[in-house]
């Protein structure tokens, strides 16, 4: 009997976002042994970069759901990896749905009350020990009106852990310069960045640590010590939980009479 297969939805393609797809492939292949796992890739030009450079021919959502399909699927979980529902998730629903395949889509990472509390207790596990030293999460940012979902869960992680750790973005609001004058304000002399970020690639290596005009200089030239994690959020076991929990949401949308389902 065929199992639902499970196509996870990636965007990057740098060697730290594959590192970071393997690693996270692992745990999704222990966790579902008896499911096929596929990894697509939405973006065209991400796809022919690729090719060109390493001759690896990735495949996009719809080849991979056609694919199944040929082969006798009746349904697929289609997984996002995205942070929270923004323009990218809903194009890439918009891609998916008239396939010849019928899909249930997994959530991105923060979608409900409970990935916001599962991520901040995550952070308080990581983050709630030296009180001297600000902890400042950079995302990508975004103009879709998810924006405000990083001031939800900055303010569930200052009530869990205080009012030492902020979350800013590298495009929109919060933006980097009310952040730093909000830090300095306090009082800290010390700075942690982490890349809110799945993989943490070009933004993180150019815009959070960079030389130029980045979160790390701009801290600097306020006489404030940068340190910075390198790793994304995908390198996190905890993280890629809430990404199981959601699949497993997904699985269970399939009607009950699929044979295939879980």
């Amino acid at each position: 009997m065929m199992k639902t297969p499970i196509v996870m939805t990636a965007f990057g393609t740098t060697t730290k976002a594959l590192e970071t797809y393997d690693f996270m492939n692992e745990k999704l292949a222990f966790r579902f042994k008896d499911h096929e796992i596929l990894w697509a890739y939405s973006s065209r030009m991400v796809k022919d970069w690729i090719k060109k450079r390493r001759n690896i021919d990735l495949k996009h959502p719809h080849e991979i759901l056609a694919g199944l399909s040929s082969k006798g699927h009746l349904w697929a979980v289609v997984q996002s990896l995205h942070l929270f529902c923004g323009h990218e998730f809903y194009r890439m629903v918009q891609e998916v749905e008239n396939c010849p395949i019928r899909t249930s889509i997994g959530l991105p990472l923060l979608t409900e009350p409970k990935d916001y509390e599962l991520m901040s207790e995550n952070c308080r596990n990581s983050f709630d020990g030296n009180n001297e030293e600000a902890v400042v999460l950079v995302g990508h940012g975004t103009d879709h009106p998810v924006w405000s979902s990083y001031i939800a869960l900055q303010h569930m992680l200052q009530q869990k852990i205080g009012q030492k750790i902020y979350i800013g973005v590298v495009e929109g609001f919060p933006e980097r310069s009310g952040i730093i004058d909000r830090v300095k304000s306090s009082g800290f002399k010390k700075v942690r960045l982490i890349p809110f970020m799945l993989v943490a690639g070009t933004h993180f290596q150019e815009d959070l640590i960079g030389e130029e005009d980045s979160w790390k200089t701009a801290f600097e030239q306020e006489d404030i010590c940068v340190t910075a994690d390198a790793n994304g959020l995908g390198m996190n076991e905890n993280i890629i939980e809430i990404f199981i929990r959601h699949i497993e949401d997904a699985l269970c949308v399939i009607p009950d009479m699929m044979p295939e389902r879980i």
